[in-house]
C-alpha cells in the first residue's frame, strides 16, 4: 500500500503485514521510531493488519469447510469473492469440478481454478493441460481423498509449478483397507505414543485446528448428510503430567460408536489425519528413536 503521513517527519505504510517507516525526503528506515509507537496512523495500520489476519483465518475455515464437507459452491459466489485478495490466495490452483443439474459431479470437467467473473464463469485449466471455463451453477471442491486419480493430479499440478493457497493436492489422505482386519490395525497404527507433559499434546492438537474436551482430541466432520466424530484420548488432569495417546475411534453426533466398516472416506481420512499429527509430535529418546 501507499505512505501515510506520521506527524511532520515520517511517513509509515505496510510492507508484508508489518508496520514500516521512512522520512519525508524517503529514507526507509530500519526500525520503526519510538515517537511513532502511539501515533494514531501507527495504531491504525496495526489495527488494520490484526483485522486483515482475522479475515484470512476466516476465509481459509470457509474454503477448508467447503473442501472437507465437498459442499456444492454457487459459482456466483466463487465469482464474487474473487476480488479479495485473501479469498483469491486460497482459492487459486484448487481442483473444481462442475456439478450437474442433479448433483452428480462432472469429474471429465474439473481442472484447476485460475479465473473467476460473474458473466462469464469460472476459469480453469483442464487436466489436459487447456484453459477453458465452467458456467455451471454451482461447482464442488473434492477433498482429495475423492479424487482417484490422486497421484496423476499431484504430478500435473508440480508441471505446472502450482502452489495451492489451501492444502488440496497435496493434503495427506488416508484411504480406508476394504478388509476388517486392516481397518482395526489403521485405527491403532498411532496409538501409544509418548508425551513427556500432556499440555504438549494438548497444544499440538489446538494448533492444528482440533478442539480438546474431557482428555480426547476432536475432528469434527459433516459428510453425507451426517457428523461423523474422530477422537482420540489424550489424557486428562494435571498438564505437566506424562500422557499417552490412545488409538482412534469413530461415533456419530450422540456419541453412539460408529463401526470402521461405516466410517465414510473423508471423515475416516481426517481422523486418521489428526491421529498422525499428533503422534508426530511424540517423545524422542537419547539414540533418537521415539517412544
Amino acid at each position: 500500500m501507499g505512505w501515510m503521513p506520521a506527524g511532520a517527519d515520517y511517513e509509515v505504510g505496510l510492507d508484508r503485514g508489518r508496520v514500516v517507516a521512512r522520512t519525508v525526503a524517503g529514507q526507509r528506515l530500519k526500525s520503526l521510531p519510538k515517537a511513532l509507537k502511539d501515533h494514531e496512523a501507527v495504531v491504525g495500520l496495526r489495527q488494520l493488519v490484526e483485522w486483515l489476519h482475522r479475515h484470512e483465518a476466516s476465509c481459509r475455515a470457509e474454503v477448508e469447510r467447503w473442501m472437507v464437507r465437498s459442499l456444492p459452491v454457487p459459482t456466483a459466489v466463487v465469482a464474487r469473492v474473487w476480488a479479495d485478495e485473501a479469498w483469491r490466495a486460497l482459492l487459486r490452483d484448487l481442483v473444481i469440478v462442475p456439478v450437474t443439474a442433479d448433483g452428480e459431479w462432472d469429474m471429465a470437467a474439473a481442472g484447476l481454478l485460475r479465473d473467476a467473473d460473474e458473466r462469464t464463469g469460472l476459469g480453469v485449466v483442464d487436466l489436459d493441460g487447456e484453459s477453458t471455463r465452467i458456467t455451471a451453477e454451482t461447482v464442488a471442491i473434492p477433498h482429495p481423498v475423492h479424487l482417484t486419480d490422486l497421484a496423476e493430479l499431484r504430478e500435473f499440478a508440480a508441471d505446472l509449478g502450482v502452489e495451492q493457497g489451501m492444502l488440496q493436492l497435496f493434503r495427506e489422505v488416508w484411504r480406508k483397507p476394504d478388509d476388517d482386519a486392516g481397518q482395526r490395525r489403521e485405527l491403532a497404527r498411532y496409538a501409544g505414543a509418548r508425551f513427556a507433559e500432556l499440555r504438549h499434546v494438548q497444544s499440538r492438537a489446538t494448533a492444528g485446528g482440533y478442539r480438546v474436551q474431557g482428555g480426547t482430541a476432536v475432528c469434527r466432520v459433516w459428510e453425507a448428510g451426517t457428523t461423523v466424530v474422530a477422537s482420540v484420548w489424550i489424557g486428562d488432569g494435571d498438564p505437566s503430567f506424562e500422557t499417552e495417546i490412545s488409538e482412534l475411534t469413530f461415533a456419530d453426533a450422540a456419541g453412539e460408536s460408529i463401526a470402521p466398516r461405516d466410517v465414510p472416506p473423508v471423515a475416516w481420512s481426517e481422523g486418521l489425519r489428526m491421529a498422525a499429527a499428533l503422534h508426530a509430535g511424540r517423545v524422542v529418546d537419547e539414540e533418537g528413536g521415539h517412544r
